[in-house]
């Protein structure tokens, strides 16, 4: 199982229009894939006694991430940087375990001409950290919105053969690091 990360909570995020594409890609792949979309994390999470004592609700997230053998992230680029929420959620989870030699792959969206460089570089420190295993091939999507049609949908053929792309080198990275079939 993989699981795609969508990396913010913001209301009619690009982010979220491009993790459906990426829903898509990999069940044509044949894989099992849950998604978290941190718009639906528990609001007590929030609560400042959070970090002392991890809310119960918060377990469904924490067992995506532990029992998955590998994580997709798709990161906006807010202010040139990882979205907040997408750093607590990180900080929020058990350590070592989340991400100890557990595959991640990146995709970043972003309005401005670098499509997201600099959240994923970020991640890829903040991954690289807690010794997970980066997939080094990252997409980066400038100008997203130019990218969405009106229903969210991409409308560039080569991105999505990209996407593609990046999904099925990862699915072999994954079966390769874990020895497990996703397929």
């Amino acid at each position: 199982m993989i699981t795609l990360v969508v990396g913010t909570n913001r209301p009619g995020s690009r982010a979220r229009a491009v993790s459906k594409h990426l829903e898509e890609i990999y069940c044509d792949l044949g894989v099992k894939l849950t998604t978290l979309d941190l718009a639906n994390l528990p609001p007590e999470i929030f609560n400042p006694n959070s970090y002392e004592e991890t809310p119960a609700s918060f377990a469904p997230f924490q067992k995506a991430i532990t029992d998955s053998h590998g994580l997709v992230i798709v990161t906006p680029e807010y202010n040139g940087s990882v979205p907040g929420i997408l750093k607590y959620f990180i900080d929020m989870l058990d350590f070592p375990v989340s991400f100890e030699r557990r595959p991640v792959c990146f995709v970043g969206v972003a309005k401005g001409m670098w499509g997201a460089l600099r959240p994923v570089e970020q991640l890829q420190l903040i991954f690289g950290y807690r010794n997970g295993y980066i997939y080094p091939e990252r997409v980066f999507m400038p100008h997203v919105d130019q990218l969405l049609d009106d229903a969210g949908r991409l409308k560039d053929s080569s991105l999505i053969d990209r996407l593609k792309k990046q999904a099925a080198g990862y699915v072999e990275f994954v079966e390769h690091i874990k020895q497990v079939k996703l397929r």
